[in-house]
């Protein structure tokens, strides 16, 4: 694992002799070795895992580049580090400010408070408990304000403006993607015979840097690596952005994979993953739902939704690859109550948990039936909810409401099957 860092850890502002890179310009191969030697010893060289499950799923081997243990449960460590390491003396004594859905406030105030430098961290209203106490237990200041990551963009620039704190954007910064491109190199390291790298997008900082820097490593060695991007169809900017051929701002929708859901992409990345990536796909919120339940069963690991599009990509079937595939688990600050649900969706839309909605005729015994009948079909009832209180009901009807575990969608097809041959007419009620 990693050193604890210091006070004396990445604290090399470029040299004044140095030409300092403009934050408009794509890293090179040597920024992105210079990223690396700053974040040796900070950053933790987090594990690459075989997935037996995913790997016969796609048909080739699958690996997990597990990123939810990194240092603050993210990949966002790495850039928002090796930005505040560049910074001179007189940036530093400005301090910083940044704004975020959580990982990389967190990477922000973790960075700052090694190198003493003051950070105030503008966060969404709804930002994950996990998330918040962390960035605050790191020292900075956290403003909430807003619904989305949209408006602490802009109070954080705005706060920029008026108190000369170095802005620290997310993802739209050349350092920022040297530090995140250096994922990439790891991942030549690890497996010298990798074909295809699977990852989520939000605004782009993440995949810019890997695809930069892997594209550059593969070139050099005479081969090629494929790089697929993941989005959140709820806030998929991408798509649309590289179809009209420049960055595009939608209008989102609410998606559990917050950390990812940007309505547009930055001017930087998009320039990289326009050159630089493959392919982009988009994944539901089922699909999401689905990949964290398979990566906690599976995998054992606990990862946010932001982090698992990737892996619900694979299930989805939205991914094609020729040889092996890494899926990087970006994150794994996940809430616990968010989690909660996010099983039992998962849950339902694995086929493995249904609530059914059944009308009955007010008189003795329709409970037992009922009862008898879902044992014989093999579903196991969780919750039940009788009563007499609804709108619609006739006087001498009630409603029955039932909770129940089956086996994938086959046996729940089965379930209700056996239920309206015996004369019933259960409904499934949604989530």
């Amino acid at each position: 694992m990693t050193t604890a860092m210091s006070s004396a850890g990445p604290s090399r502002p470029a040299p004044a002799d140095e030409a300092v890179p403009p934050a408009s310009a794509v890293p090179t191969l040597a920024d992105f070795a210079d990223a690396a030697a700053t974040l040796e010893g900070v950053i933790t060289r987090t594990p690459l895992d075989e997935s037996q499950h995913l790997s016969d799923v796609l048909g080739v081997p699958v690996h997990l580049k597990l990123e939810n243990l990194q240092r603050t449960g993210s990949f966002k460590i790495r850039g928002a580090t090796y930005r505040l390491s560049r910074l001179t003396a007189e940036e530093r004594a400005r301090g910083v400010v940044a704004a975020s859905a959580g990982n990389h406030a967190q990477g922000v105030a973790l960075a700052a408070k090694a190198l003493g430098i003051r950070a105030t961290i503008f966060m969404p209203l709804g930002v994950p408990v996990p998330k918040l106490l962390a960035t605050r237990g790191y020292g900075a200041d956290v403003v909430l304000e807003g619904a989305t990551v949209e408006t602490p963009l802009r109070l954080a620039a705005e706060f920029a403006e008026r108190t000369g704190a170095v802005f620290i954007h997310p993802f739209d910064h050349h350092d920022v993607i040297a530090g995140q491109g250096t994922l990439g190199l790891e991942l030549m390291d690890e497996l010298p015979d990798l074909d295809t790298i699977v990852l989520g997008i939000g605004g782009g900082g993440l995949i810019a840097g890997v695809a930069a820097a892997v594209k550059a490593r593969a070139a050099a060695e005479g081969r090629t690596v494929r790089v697929i991007g993941v989005q959140a169809a709820n806030s998929a900017a991408y798509p649309a952005s590289l179809e009209a051929g420049h960055p595009l701002e939608i209008a989102t929708l609410p998606t559990i994979a917050d950390g990812i859901a940007v309505a547009r992409p930055g001017d930087l990345p998009f320039e990289i993953i326009r050159d630089l990536v493959d392919e982009v796909v988009t994944v539901s919120e089922d699909d999401i739902a689905r990949a964290l339940l398979v990566l906690l069963e599976r995998a054992k690991q606990v990862v946010e939704p932001a982090g698992a599009v990737g892996v619900a990509a694979i299930l989805a079937g939205k991914i094609v690859a020729a040889g092996p595939t890494v899926t990087v688990l970006s994150g794994g600050n996940i809430d616990p109550l968010l989690l909660q649900r996010v099983v039992a969706h998962g849950l339902s839309a694995s086929g493995r948990y249904m609530t059914l909605r059944i009308p009955l005729p007010d008189r003795p015994g329709q409970l037992a039936q009922v009862s008898e009948l879902l044992a014989i079909a093999g579903a196991n009832v969780i919750e039940v909810l009788h009563t007499r209180h609804g709108q619609g009901l006739q006087i001498s009807e009630v409603i029955l409401q039932l909770s129940v575990e089956t086996r994938g969608e086959e046996h729940r097809a089965h379930v209700i099957s056996v239920l309206e041959g015996a004369g019933y007419a259960p409904t499934v009620v949604a989530d």
